[in-house]
């Protein structure tokens, strides 16, 4: 139990560290609008892992049986971060978002959160090879499949957590020069991102 718990925890960590679009995302709002905005998106990203997590466990027989249900999914998260990326490139210099009540704020950068992750078949994927191979190399049974997944997705909301603090705390360092110029930077990688999506799942 104690190796399925650190193994867990180690696989979560490395899933933050891939630099893709919620790394972008977080670090962005962080250092626009506060460390809070980040753990908000961080949040979303959590609740969407616990989904992908229990699918990955249980199988997808719950699933909706949606022809193109994958090529739907990557459709819609191209447009998203699309729309994502050339409202980064386009905007230039940030503005500080107040949604007008806190259920809004919460809402819209939990949303975001849960989008950056869930429209990323790539994420979804990498859950059930994960599952697949705990099973089948590490001969995991239910229980330790659960506690590795547990350890798992609280490592990545915990890092993720922290990567919001940390940006924030770097805010001096961050002049509007910078700040523009990592906007840009941002929704270049989100567009990048979608192209590969894109390319990925009706090209190749």
């Amino acid at each position: 139990m104690l190796q399925a718990l650190l193994y867990g925890t180690l696989t979560g960590v490395a899933l933050c560290l891939t630099f893709g679009t919620v790394f972008f995302s977080l670090v962005q709002n962080s250092v626009d609008n506060g460390y809070r905005t980040g753990i908000k998106i961080a949040f979303g990203v959590f609740i969407c892992d616990i989904i992908f997590v229990f699918f990955a466990i249980f199988g997808t027989a719950l699933l909706p049986d949606i022809p193109n249900f994958q090529k739907w999914m990557a459709g819609a998260g191209v447009v998203f971060l699309v729309a994502l990326g050339l409202s980064n490139i386009i905007k230039g210099q940030p503005q500080i978002a107040e949604p007008q009540t806190r259920f809004g704020n919460f809402l819209y950068y939990f949303t975001t959160g849960f989008l950056l992750n869930g429209l990323n078949p790539v994420n979804f994927i990498s859950w059930v090879t994960i599952a697949s191979y705990i099973r089948t190399n590490l001969h995991y049974d239910l229980n330790q499949v659960i506690l590795f997944f547990t350890a798992s997705v609280i490592a990545v909301f915990l890092v993720e957590s922290a990567i919001a603090v940390f940006a924030h705390r770097l805010k001096k360092l961050f002049t509007p020069k910078v700040v523009t110029v990592f906007n840009k930077v941002t929704g270049v990688v989100f567009i990048l991102i979608a192209c590969q999506i894109a390319y990925t799942n009706f090209l190749k």
